[in-house]
């Protein structure tokens, strides 16, 4: 058994935040394997797939970004599961927009929903890391990730979840690496500079 959680905020407010880019791949995921109901447990709205076998718990936290762990603790606990069993799901900075990398373990380069994770249960988890670019400056970073994608990103965006879905059973088998690379020949994102401006004023 894996629990697959994508980080987000709750919310209409947020829906379509770039920090909400992990809710979007959960999503994803949810629809290509046909999951059950969505159900409220662990503070996080929950469904269960199965791949190659392999049950999922696909998790939502609804606590909000900065008290992710949390809700990732509660589920660990709960199915008697340790935290290479987490895969989680989130936008990335220091990624160009569309870019994917797989890590596991490692620091959280101040994301509030990896750190509280951090906090909780320690570094050894999986990171499915997508790439929303930086905004150029520190000071910017707060309004860029709580901003939504512009319409010119939809399509990086859509392709991004479906190939993360479409490529599952490589990383249910632990193939990461494969996975990573499956992700990127899906859905290739154009090499650019993470840090370049974006057009949030």
């Amino acid at each position: 058994m894996l629990i697959l959680a994508g980080l987000g905020n709750p919310g209409a407010k947020y829906e379509h935040n770039r920090h909400n880019i992990g809710f979007m791949a959960v999503d994803a995921i949810a629809r290509r394997w046909s999951a059950g109901p969505e159900r409220s447990k662990f503070a996080s709205i929950v469904s269960e797939a199965t791949v190659d076998g392999e049950k999922l718990i696909l998790l939502k936290p609804q606590t909000y970004m900065n008290e992710s762990g949390r809700a990732v603790a509660e589920a660990l606990k709960f199915f008697k599961l340790d935290p290479d069993s987490l895969i989680v799901f989130h936008d990335e900075l220091e990624l160009a927009p569309g870019r994917f990398r797989m890590k596991a373990g490692g620091g959280t380069s101040g994301h509030n929903g990896l750190r509280s994770i951090g906090q909780h249960i320690g570094p050894h988890f999986r990171r499915g890391r997508m790439g929303i670019g930086h905004p150029g400056h520190k000071d910017r970073v707060l309004g860029h990730v709580l901003s939504d994608f512009h319409k010119v990103d939809q399509a990086w965006v859509e392709a991004l979840n479906s190939a993360c879905a479409d490529a599952l059973p490589l990383l249910v088998a632990g193939q990461d690496e494969k996975y990573q690379a499956e992700v990127m020949r899906l859905a290739p994102a154009e090499k650019q500079d993470p840090r370049a401006s974006l057009g949030d004023a």
